[in-house]
């Protein structure tokens, strides 16, 4: 650890060179980095959760598993063995070897919730104030760098909207974000609304166990359904290469191909999307309307696209056990849900998957010298620091390609951030916008005619800003920042250093 200022509260506080926020994909990939790239530097996680995972350890809803391959939502330094597309269980199997194959563990401290983090520009360090869950006592830590590896959205709680009647409906309704253990499904009526990843997840799922599930969706959504295998992998196992060359291998490859499914879906959006919905019907079969349930209103990748392996969300609807309606609802009745065109659905089930509630920073108090901070008056470089925020950098990956992907190359950078530092004798660090820049308009964090999530849309107004600059916006595109982030210049007055 490095020597603690001589005060009061510098005293009693646990003092590191780092400090990651989160155990999960962002904070695990960060500290192998860390510790590959800077081994002298003492480092801790507060994670706080009882154990490692994230989301793959809080989502416990039927059939949970990942949207994407694991060739590269995996890590780049360890390789993925199994099928593409995995449970939640076998991500976890995944990350638990990661942490201790690395010794990742002796730097974990779980069940550490961060209150407020408070920085000093007299002393140049952060403080937090964090509560133990399992004493309820409040600890103090300190570090010159935070780390910010939370995610995304708020885990206590995910997003359902407020429909008039819900306090009259007699049956039960569930976020998957936080599925009761007790839950009995067995030959019940369910209705999911929503009709992203999530919902792709849980139609299959319960289909076989709950007697009929009815998805109700506002507007349809894309779909890439394939087959749950990598040839080529298959193939170079057949041929014992060694597992190391065969992951390398394979994410190359498949992210050369999402790399062109990108391209044309930007530039031949009309063609992709007669491609996609053909898939996709090949799968439904005859008798379900593909027009008005599974043709969406926007063009290909203006949203994530969740991979459905084998198609197994779209079986229950070709057989009977599972129905759409897509219209707007109304209101809940007592008996189900009533849409605007006057249809009721009765269930006995409402499962609520609509999604998210975005979480800035891990709704952690920040402040700056007693100021307090509000990121939505910054902006943004490379979707990672933000203007007068010292000492701070940020992991929010990417949705048209593997979050981990974006965790990665943040990490190496930060890495390079840090070794620069010491070789100049400074200790702190902001990024400023060139005086050459300083009239062009800030814009909100992402452009919607780019990427329109709704969890996004929502809540904008909380998000940094962004300038029509790719050095000053988080782009969504891998395949472009890759390049970028590699020739990102540490010493490049963009950086300020004290």
């Amino acid at each position: 650890m490095t020597q603690s200022a001589a005060t009061p509260e510098a005293v009693s506080a646990e003092t590191f060179d780092v400090i990651i926020v989160g155990a999960g994909i962002s904070g695990i990939g960060s500290a192998w980095y860390l510790d590959r790239d800077c081994p002298g530097k003492s480092f801790v996680i507060l994670e706080a959760m009882e154990t490692f995972g994230g989301t793959w350890h809080t989502h416990r809803y039927p059939g949970v598993r990942s949207d994407s391959d694991l060739y590269t939502f995996g890590y780049s330094f360890k390789p993925w063995t199994e099928q593409p597309v995995a449970t939640a269980d076998r991500i976890l199997t995944y990350l638990g070897a990661v942490i201790a194959e690395n010794g990742i563990d002796r730097h974990i401290r779980y069940r550490h919730h961060i209150l407020s983090a408070s920085w000093s520009s007299a002393e140049k360090f952060w403080t937090l104030k964090v509560r133990r869950g399992d004493t309820g006592e409040t600890l103090t830590f300190r570090a010159s760098f935070l780390w910010m590896c939370q995610g995304y959205y708020r885990h206590s709680e995910g997003y359902t909207p407020e429909w008039e009647g819900m306090a009259d409906y007699e049956g039960r309704i569930v976020h998957p974000q936080t599925w009761p253990e007790d839950l009995d499904y067995t030959g019940r009526r369910v209705a999911i609304i929503g009709s992203g990843a999530t919902a792709a997840t849980i139609v299959p799922a319960m289909a076989d166990t709950a007697a009929h599930i009815t998805l109700i969706q506002r507007s349809p959504t894309y779909f890439n359904p394939g087959t749950n295998a990598d040839p080529l992998a298959d193939q170079l196992r057949a041929l014992e290469i060694d597992e190391h060359w065969i992951h390398a291998i394979v994410r190359k490859k498949l992210l050369e191909e999402q790399k062109g499914r990108i391209h044309r879906a930007q530039n031949e959006p009309e063609a992709v999307a007669r491609e996609m919905l053909a898939a996709v019907a090949a799968h439904l079969g005859p008798d379900v309307d593909l027009k008005t349930h599974f043709t969406p209103r926007y063009r290909p990748w203006q949203q994530r696209v969740a991979f459905i392996p084998e198609g197994d969300f779209f079986q229950p609807f070709k057989t009977g056990k599972a129905s759409v309606v897509t219209d707007q609802i109304e209101r809940f009745t007592p008996k189900g849900i009533r849409v605007k065109s006057g249809q009721e659905v009765e269930a006995d089930i409402v499962v609520t998957a609509t999604g998210f509630n975005l979480c800035v920073l891990g709704d952690i108090a920040f402040d700056l010298d007693g100021a307090p901070l509000d990121l939505a008056e910054t902006v943004t470089y490379q979707g990672m620091m933000f203007t007068g925020v010292p000492n701070m950098v940020w992991v929010f990956g990417y949705f048209r390609a593997s979050w981990t992907l974006r965790v990665e190359m943040i990490a190496e950078v930060v890495c390079r951030m840090l070794q620069h530092m010491d070789a100049m004798g400074a200790k702190e660090v902001t990024v400023e916008i060139p005086p050459e820049l300083s009239g062009w308009q800030p814009l909100p964090w992402v452009d919607p005619e780019n990427f329109n999530p709704n969890y996004l849309m929502r809540d904008m107004h909380l998000m940094p800003k962004r300038l029509d600059l790719p050095d000053w916006q988080h782009t969504q595109d891998y395949w472009s920042e890759k390049d970028r982030f590699a020739a990102i210049d540490v010493a490049n007055p963009v950086f300020h250093y004290e």
